[in-house]
């Protein structure tokens, strides 16, 4: 039979090995690139952050206490509707990860090995994807047959328990994830010292990177009236086909779906900084409500950045219930509503910034009277263009959006 060990075991254990660190000061910072941009002074702040971390838990380990850390909990528990500024904001529970604790001993395992590798990304000036990130930690533990992490969701939590702990960006840890989403228009923008005009960008478009910041992404010739994101890649190639950028003079954008931090970013970067109005045309779904919620209010998950990501004034310009109506549609498009789609369509109606508000609750009422959803490609049936040439430039001419 296994012997039960105790913390007093494993503390003495833990502390026969050599600790360079000083106890009763702040331990000596790793040499990480100090430069006088904004860059080089971020991740500065960023390093004494890790190391008072650390030095936490080192000063317990020598003070014959439990190891632990305090971790902020990303959860609608824990979520606030800020109805003044219009955007979700995190609240002030914490959960403590306890190395003693069996149920979290091994996410505090996991959340030093990523804050170390984020150290090493520090010093050596280099940047990794969240899939670099699980792979650079994932081992299996010596003397046993478990790995660090069972998978890249598992690692991509844990990050982002750092980022809250820390009170960090995940772009001042130096992880960028995958690049999704496109953009072209009248706009210029300066990539990393590279300047790209996406107004010469041809089929394709200009891919929006996981990290936009200001240290990153800077714009220039900015002579776009607004913005139009789209929510797939499929509607915004008849956009860009159609050139409807130049016509209408504005900037556009698709998110691949849901929108990533990357492009959030962008789009929040631009309408703060530039003013530009923000117009989405989603699907007439509780998918496409949900996405329109994340862009205008933030997230649940990523809470803690909502000041950084939501566009409150952004508007929901289409596709809508009446539409199937309003444009002639054919019942070819009707795609019946499931359990789980009216399921998700009443927590929709039920968000604090929907339930007051009488547009949304007739809009989502009507498609669940319906008892269909209409995707916006389905105006083709219509005419190929004709949510270029007709919907969009009428919904933009009588400001028949919601907000």
């Amino acid at each position: 039979m296994a012997k039960k060990i105790t913390k007093k075991k494993v503390v003495k254990k833990v502390t026969k090995k050599k600790v360079t660190s000083k106890i009763n000061n702040e331990p000596a910072l790793r040499t990480v690139p100090s430069d006088s941009n904004k860059a080089g002074k971020r991740d500065q702040k960023t390093s004494v952050k890790l190391s008072k971390m650390a030095n936490g838990i080192v000063k317990a380990v020598h003070s014959d206490k439990e190891p632990e850390m305090d971790v902020p909990i990303r959860a609608a528990s824990n979520t606030n509707w800020n109805a003044k500024k219009g955007i979700l904001e995190m609240g002030d529970s914490v959960g403590t990860r306890q190395l003693f604790n069996l149920g979290q001993a091994r996410k505090f395992m996991q959340t030093l090995l990523h804050g170390k590798s984020v150290d090493e990304l520090l010093v050596a000036d280099k940047t990794l994807s969240l899939r670099g990130m699980f792979y650079k930690s994932l081992h299996t533990i010596e003397g046993t047959k478990e790995k660090t992490f069972d998978d890249q969701t598992e690692s991509d939590g844990i990050l982002e328990d750092l980022e809250v702990s820390l009170g960090s960006l995940r772009e001042e840890l130096h992880i960028f994830a995958k690049k999704r989403g496109t953009m072209v228009g009248n706009i210029t923008v300066v990539d990393n010292g590279d300047e790209i005009n996406c107004k010469k960008m041809g089929s394709g478009g200009y891919a929006i990177p996981s990290i936009c910041e200001p240290e990153v992404i800077q714009f220039k010739n900015v002579k776009a009236d607004f913005i139009l994101h789209v929510e797939k890649d499929t509607v915004w190639q008849r956009f860009n086909e159609d050139r409807f950028w130049e016509k209408h003079n504005c900037i556009l954008t698709e998110g691949s779906g849901q929108p990533t931090r990357g492009v959030r970013r962008m789009l929040h970067r631009l309408n703060k900084e530039h003013k530009l109005p923000v117009y989405c045309l989603l699907d007439c779904d509780p998918w496409g409500h949900y996405i329109y919620s994340v862009i205008k209010q933030g997230s649940i998950s990523l809470a803690f950045e909502s000041s950084r990501l939501a566009i409150p004034d952004a508007k929901y310009l289409g596709i809508r219930s009446i539409d199937f109506e309003r444009c002639g549609l054919s019942d070819d498009v009707k795609i019946s509503l499931n359990d789980r789609d009216i399921k998700r369509a009443k927590q929709i109606a039920a968000y604090p910034w929907f339930e007051k508000n009488k547009q949304w609750q007739k809009e989502i009422k009507q498609m669940l009277n319906n008892g269909f959803k209409m995707e916006v490609e389905s105006l083709i049936t219509k005419d190929i263009s004709y949510v270029t040439e007709e919907y969009v430039p009428a919904r933009l001419k009588a400001k028949d959006w919601l907000g």
